[in-house]
């Protein structure tokens, strides 16, 4: 336990942000599934656009690095792309 005040408002401080930062980072695996889960093509592009606006909002907050976003948002987009060269 910490033995100074200071310390004791930093664990306070430390829990409310990493519930705050696995919310957005649980909200971001969801929103990935959703885009590998979708059927259509015009379905996942929709998807895409939101999965992309997520990752990069948790990206500039500092709650995930900007090239895991990225890469994320590449891979993605690949995956995508296939589906309509698919249809």
């Amino acid at each position: 336990m910490p033995n100074h005040i200071s310390a004791e408002k930093r664990v306070r401080q430390d829990k409310k942000r990493q519930a705050y930062n696995r919310y957005y980072k649980v909200m971001a695996k969801r929103a990935i599934k959703d885009v590998k889960s979708a059927t259509t093509a015009e379905e996942a592009e929709q998807k895409l656009r939101r999965a992309s606006q997520i990752l990069d909002r948790i990206a500039d907050r500092g709650i995930v690095h900007k090239n895991y976003a990225a890469n994320h948002k590449s891979k993605l987009a690949a995956y995508v792309n296939k589906l309509k060269t698919a249809v």
